[in-house]
């Protein structure tokens, strides 16, 4: 495992929890709007992405613990 620094992690995972709520309201406000359906597409695969990188980040922070 890399060694991570607890503080900047944290930080980062916080930066990337925004995005996603941003892309979130991004995706909603264009489909209310009817707008692109190519554009709207792009965003939600960009919403996944970040998605997956807070789950890394995430397990990454506090890994699982097998009991």
């Amino acid at each position: 495992p890399i060694p991570l620094d607890a503080s900047a992690a944290r930080s980062r995972l916080e930066e990337l929890r925004a995005r996603h709520r941003e892309l979130d309201n991004s995706i909603e406000q264009l489909e209310s709007s009817g707008a692109d359906d190519i554009r709207i597409m792009g965003l939600k695969r960009e919403k996944l992405r970040v998605k997956d990188s807070i789950a890394w980040l995430s397990s990454r922070i506090t890994p699982d613990i097998i009991a």
